[in-house]
């Protein structure tokens, strides 16, 4: 990838993020969890019974910043912590209903605020979204592999996951040219 293209993703990316965070408080103003509560409950919902140490690494966080969060989202009673029956010595969190309608409250949202704004964009667009999801799929599991595989951050040279490539999983995707779905993605931009 160019390195032009490798910013401009970037960008496009944290811009993305960003306006996603603005619409939401937008959209939903009373709801006074912050994004950082709000992932964190999505992860706990997805791995019901997670330690907070595991928490901390799957969310790149500090251990006392999982702590802070966990505490807060404990005593809004949208957390539990029990202790894991094999070691006592162990916490594991779960959501309670209070937390699963929040986190299920802040996916809806994004999904409306996602489907207004893309059903205000020409169809070529649309179209070319629609088929970029594979890849965006396929390039966010990419990501999660590097860091779990340990990502140099060292800006000078490229970045390359610590496994060989024979090592890495096959793309699901195989080879394509330049066309999305028989459309050529170039020809949006026109």
């Amino acid at each position: 990838m160019h390195h032009d293209t490798e910013h401009e993703l970037a960008e496009a990316v944290a811009r993305l993020r960003r306006a996603m965070r603005r619409a939401a408080r937008s959209a939903d103003p009373n709801h006074a969890l912050s994004v950082a509560q709000l992932e964190l409950l999505s992860a706990v919902g997805e791995h019901p019974g997670i330690r907070p140490g595991q928490l901390a690494k799957q969310l790149h966080l500090a251990p006392n910043s999982v702590t802070t969060l966990v505490n807060g989202l404990h005593a809004a009673a949208l957390i539990t912590r029990s202790r894991n029956p094999d070691d006592r010595r162990t916490v594991e969190l779960n959501l309670t209903p209070g937390g699963v309608a929040a986190v299920r409250r802040w996916h809806l949202t994004n999904a409306q605020i996602l489907r207004s704004a893309f059903e205000t964009l020409h169809p070529a667009w649309q179209q070319v979204i629609t088929g970029a999801l594979p890849a965006l799929r396929e390039l966010t599991g990419t990501i999660d592999t590097l860091v779990d595989t340990g990502i140099r951050t060292d800006t000078t040279r490229p970045l390359r996951p610590s496994v060989t490539p024979a090592e890495r999983r096959p793309s699901r995707l195989g080879q394509r040219s330049g066309r999305l779905n028989g459309y050529h993605a170039g020809a949006a931009r026109n």
